[in-house]
């Protein structure tokens, strides 16, 4: 990129840390800098400050007269459309902020803002998995279960910003709690979920008598987490694997619901199920087979993420580009 190319800022807004990214139309990040949010210490007008102290930094390098616009990923709630962040639990105090007008007002460029899932969708259908469909649905699958729709060529945000809430969706009457809700998609598909349904399952062999090879004893199932699980599954343990295959059972579920509805090309999984990808996909297409209409599952390639960490960066640069149509 040179001086005389237009450039974009994406800006990631979370819990634990924040980044400012450089970007152009071509999704080549050029400098990133990164911060840490301090919530518990700084209200976010503190935070928002450190955010011009290091854009106005970057234009010492970028020439500001060059910007063309900004885009922002930040965990919802929000409203994209009015351009306001609404208390998310992640970001205490950060109540009805008009961040889009803020910014725009400062910067007067064009400012878009996009919970992290939507951006995240934006980033893997403009430039990862998701390249070249028209269709396809982005999940999470992370701390917890969240999704992102492009249907037909473009995001779809629903009436209120809460189109692709799929974790909230019941896949059985009980079973981990995820998304506030027993037996839900993001209860047994997300980090926090697959732990909870290990402490379950470790704890009933163990109180039954069984030996249970990566976890022998009680105080350790309190501690069992999403990756202790897939290590031991990688390893050929038979609990941590049926530990997986229940998940991997209702992800499976889960797909199937989300295929005979919106008829995707794709549907892309971030995070647990990209670095696990081997664990999850026989059971996930054994049920699909089961539970999918056949000729929409034909259609319908399930892909890990190609993004990995680097995601909230291009998320929040495409959040930009979309809003300028690239």
């Amino acid at each position: 990129m040179t001086i005389y190319d237009y450039y974009y800022l994406g800006l990631d807004i979370g819990g634990t840390k924040c980044a400012v990214v450089v970007g152009d139309k071509d999704f080549e990040i050029h400098r990133r800098v990164q911060f840490e949010t301090r919530t518990k210490e700084r209200g976010y007008a503190e935070i928002l400050e450190e955010f011009f102290l290091h854009i106005d930094g970057l234009f010492l390098e970028f020439p500001r007269q060059r910007l063309a616009g900004i885009g922002i990923s930040c965990g919802g709630p929000l409203d994209s459309r009015r351009g306001m962040i609404y208390s998310p639990p992640n970001l205490p105090g950060w109540d009805n902020v008009p961040i889009v007008d803020i910014f725009r007002k400062r910067y007067g460029v064009p400012v878009a803002l996009q919970n992290d899932a939507n951006a995240s969708a934006l980033a893997e259908w403009l430039m990862g998995s998701g390249k070249g469909t028209r269709n396809m649905i982005f999940l999470t699958f992370g701390t917890g279960m969240g999704g992102g729709l492009i249907l037909d060529g473009r995001l779809y945000t629903g009436t209120n910003d809460l189109a692709g809430e799929v974790g909230h969706i019941r896949l059985a009457d009980d079973g981990p709690i995820g998304y506030g809700k027993a037996g839900s998609f993001e209860g047994f598909c997300s980090g926090g979920g697959i732990a909870q349904l290990a402490r379950s399952v470790v704890s009933a062999k163990l109180k039954k008598g069984e030996t249970v090879g990566f976890c022998p004893s009680m105080e350790m199932a309190n501690h069992l987490d999403a990756k202790k699980v897939a290590f031991a599954a990688r390893e050929g343990d038979p609990v941590a694997n049926e530990i997986i295959r229940i998940s991997g059972e209702y992800l499976g579920r889960g797909l199937a619901i989300l295929i005979d509805i919106l008829n995707p090309e794709c549907i892309v999984i971030g995070s647990i199920y990209t670095r696990n990808e081997e664990l999850f996909r026989p059971h996930v297409e054994r049920i699909l087979k089961a539970e999918a209409l056949p000729s929409a599952q034909k259609v319908c390639r399930i892909k890990p993420a190609l993004l990995g960490d680097s995601i909230g960066d291009y998320a929040a640069l495409c959040v930009a580009l979309y809003e300028n149509k690239f």
